[in-house]
């Protein structure tokens, strides 16, 4: 990753996200790191574009809306904000790496439920198994004699 910043997110083969639909901001991040964490913004803040990207198509945005809901803000943008490591370059690598990910997981088409049927054999063990229970409670009843 030697310029991770300005370069396309490569979702797959198919799919290239511009560099212009992405930004980022660097920000102190809090946790662990002595004085180097008041020194130095090693956490990415990352917003993706959704509304206006042209890389996707409109089904897999609707998906990818459901997907990120969570991380949409107000303006119709992705943010994810990445703060796992004190280097800002590894953070940027692994706030593209989750946007990748959502971005992957909202092209896959879900597939169409078919209504099915049950079997005609399910259909007759069930209504066995049901007579079988009915013989059983009545043999149990007392009928008064």
């Amino acid at each position: 990753m030697v310029n991770a910043m300005s370069e396309p997110l490569v979702v797959n083969e198919r799919i290239t996200i511009p560099a212009g639909d992405l930004t980022f901001t660097a920000t102190r991040s809090s946790g662990p790191g002595g004085q180097n964490v008041n020194k130095v913004s090693s956490r990415i803040e990352l917003r993706f574009d959704l509304e206006g990207t042209t890389a996707l198509a409109a089904p897999t945005k609707a998906r990818l809306r459901v997907i990120a809901k969570s991380y949409l803000d107000g303006e119709g943008r992705i943010f994810i904000r990445s703060e796992r490591t004190r280097d800002r370059l590894q953070n940027l690598g692994d706030a593209r790496e989750k946007l990748r990910l959502m971005i992957a997981a909202a092209l896959v088409v879900p597939k169409k439920r078919r209504a099915t049927k049950p079997t005609y054999g399910s259909t007759m063990r069930r209504l066995d198994c049901k007579s079988k229970q009915s013989d059983k409670k009545r043999d149990r009843r007392h009928d008064g004699d």
